[in-house]
């Protein structure tokens, strides 16, 4: 705990808004996504599938594959519960539903369905794109199958199983424009699934990881990610990591409030 409210207290003092950032790119992502409204239909929306994962008193026997929690104590767990410890705050969540309507993903893979709120962001954002989810307990997967369903957001495929099984199966050969990483929180998981997804990238690729500054080996392992070879600008909003893989672009690190 008090390894993030350090990191926190270090993140005020560096960070900056958008002019204090001397790119042309990330000026752009921050005063035409960052900063801007979310669209109140797709706000809306979103909301309304919060609201109802915070009400939902439905309990899962959840199979945690990852760092385990720190906060429920026993696998059955209710919805409500897992949404409100777990599911993506609604600020973040509507900044990603504004940065996959700004930059139009056709290809989309999370890492770490949970019960689907991000992924319901993420389709909120783009409706057209195919978005893979992959998701390691079962029950989980199922529930956020049928949340899906229930809410008509039918472009989202659920994969269940462990994701050091389905991970190589999904990305062979393929590339995809955007990756969400918000499985299992710790330094050698994340950058297990960061180097084996880096040959799914491409020039435009985006890949944002969640809870960079959730420990200390989270924090050790965006330091690693931001200098690998093939990473040309980051932008660290305490909560996110976000890469961009731009071979136009000199290498550059960016630490944003929002």
């Amino acid at each position: 705990m008090w390894f993030k409210i350090k990191l926190y207290i270090l993140f005020l003092f560096k960070s900056t808004n958008k002019h204090g950032v001397h790119s042309p790119f990330v000026f752009h992502l921050i005063t035409k996504c960052f900063n801007r409204k979310t669209d109140l239909s797709q706000k809306n929306k979103f909301i309304k599938v919060k609201k109802w994962l915070l009400k939902d008193e439905t309990i899962l026997n959840v199979t945690d594959f990852g760092s385990g929690s720190k906060v429920f104590k026993m696998n059955e767990r209710k919805v409500s519960d897992i949404s409100k410890v777990a599911g993506i705050r609604t600020k973040n969540g509507l900044l990603l539903i504004r940065l996959i309507d700004y930059f139009k993903p056709k290809s989309i893979l999370e890492i770490g369905t949970s019960v689907g709120l991000s992924s319901t962001a993420l389709s909120i954002g783009n409706s057209n794109a195919k978005i893979i989810s992959l998701e390691g307990c079962p029950n989980t997967a199922n529930y956020a199958t049928q949340l899906f369903e229930r809410f008509n957001l039918s472009n989202i495929e659920v994969v269940t199983g462990e994701f050091n099984q389905t991970l190589p199966n999904i990305i062979h050969n393929k590339s995809f424009d955007f990756i969400y990483f918000d499985g299992n929180h710790t330094q050698k998981a994340t950058l297990n699934y960061f180097t084996k997804c880096l040959k799914t990238t491409h020039n435009n690729s985006i890949f944002i990881f969640d809870d960079i500054n959730l420990s200390k080996e989270m924090h050790q392992a965006w330091n690693i990610i931001k200098e690998h070879p093939k990473v040309t600008v980051t932008i660290n909003t305490f909560y996110w990591g976000i890469v961009f893989f731009r071979k136009e672009q000199n290498k550059q690190h960016f630490t944003i409030r929002l």
